[in-house]
């Protein structure tokens, strides 16, 4: 289908394949389990060929658990900063183990999970992190996410059986891993040999080319074997990294001092988090003819970045934004009412069919 309407994203299932069997590769020499965080991604369209790979997923909300369990299987662990009143006996009914955010949480809604036999465990906040964002860094002062204090932890004891630590940030170096785990061990080692299983949460970029998987893999299996321990990954971006790209048309051209190109696409709309993070598109840079791309909608810093292309742009041209699959489609919307990309997905036959395109009527739907 290569005249299929832009934009669109575009996942190819034979880059995604190469996520998912090293993935199976930890798994094999860790002993730990993975479970994919739909936070990050949640194209339950694709996840046929995830599943045979991971073990389950993890969720952040009630309407991911229960994507989690109707579409992918496997285990389904529930979290979420706060439970409401309306939504716990829904998501006990979908998971197999919840973990709360708080003690609080905890004291209010364990008893129901006991009673319907969920596993229940707590966010604990280490106090540190990886995150070079204090907008992402879930050790920033005055952090809602987790407990730290190791007496009001260890006084939970008789009701969970395991914790999240979630505190690496897009991490490529295991070395940092390595020391930081070495901290959690130090800090809460006589804790954690209590419990039945450990998550260590995501951003671990262990999928990344260079990464020194079987060392990570010696490291975790040293882990479970020294506390007795189950082990759980929850990558996202991890999963999904250059599995999918954005497709765009140039809709037009303007020179303003530099040349512009303006897409049928937004950044606000499309790759929200790069807005959110200030970071730029991965865009191709080969050539000598440089473009700043552009999205479509009024916001003044719709862009996507610089580029560089062989020849000039025309318009019509297509361009490609790459590893554009995590925290996307999760995050898309309605903005100034531009359309919304098309779900695409590439076989490993080369074949591009369309999963999904969304309308006038989705918009319409979205508001009131």
């Amino acid at each position: 289908m290569p005249d299929l309407q832009t934009p669109h994203y575009l996942i190819d299932l034979a880059r995604l394949r190469v996520n998912m069997e090293r993935i199976q590769t930890l798994r094999q020499q860790s002993g730990a389990k993975c479970l994919l965080a739909l936070k990050c991604f949640a194209t339950w369209s694709v996840f046929d060929v995830m599943r045979p790979f991971m073990d389950g997923t993890t969720s952040s909300s009630l309407y991911e658990l229960r994507l989690g369990h109707e579409e992918f299987g496997g285990e389904t662990h529930a979290y979420s900063v706060a439970w409401a009143d309306h939504e716990i006996d829904e998501a006990l009914g979908y998971a197999d183990k919840i973990i709360f955010n708080s003690l609080g949480q905890l004291d209010r809604f364990g008893a129901r999970a006991r009673d319907r036999g969920v596993a229940m465990g707590l966010r604990l906040n280490p106090r540190f992190s990886t995150s070079g964002f204090d907008l992402a860094d879930p050790a920033r002062p005055f952090s809602r996410l987790g407990e730290w204090d190791l007496p009001r932890l260890e006084s939970a004891l008789d009701r969970i059986n395991g914790v999240m630590i979630h505190y690496n940030c897009e991490n490529r170096d295991f070395d940092l891993f390595d020391a930081q785990l070495s901290r959690i061990e130090a800090e809460f080692g006589g804790f954690l040999e209590k419990l039945d299983w450990v998550s260590l949460g995501g951003g671990i970029h262990f999928t990344g080319d260079d990464y020194p998987l079987d060392r990570l893999a010696a490291r975790l299996r040293a882990f479970q074997e020294r506390f007795g321990v189950q082990l759980y990954l929850e990558p996202g971006e991890a999963s999904i990294t250059k599995a999918a790209s954005l497709e765009v048309t140039v809709l037009d051209l303007i020179h303003n001092g530099k040349d512009v190109a303006i897409v049928d696409s937004s950044i606000e709309a499309h790759m929200l988090d790069l807005l959110i993070y200030r970071e730029a598109a991965k865009l191709p840079q080969e050539g000598e003819h440089a473009y700043q791309v552009a999205g479509k909608t009024c916001l003044a810093g719709d862009i996507f970045g610089e580029a560089r292309f062989p020849a000039p742009l025309k318009v019509g041209d297509r361009i490609s934004i790459a590893d554009a699959a995590g925290y996307t489609m999760v995050k898309k919307n309605w903005f100034n009412g531009v359309a919304m990309p098309a779900i695409a997905i590439r076989d490993e036959n080369g074949t591009i069919r369309e999963a999904r395109r969304f309308g006038y009527d989705d918009y319409k739907a979205s508001l009131s």
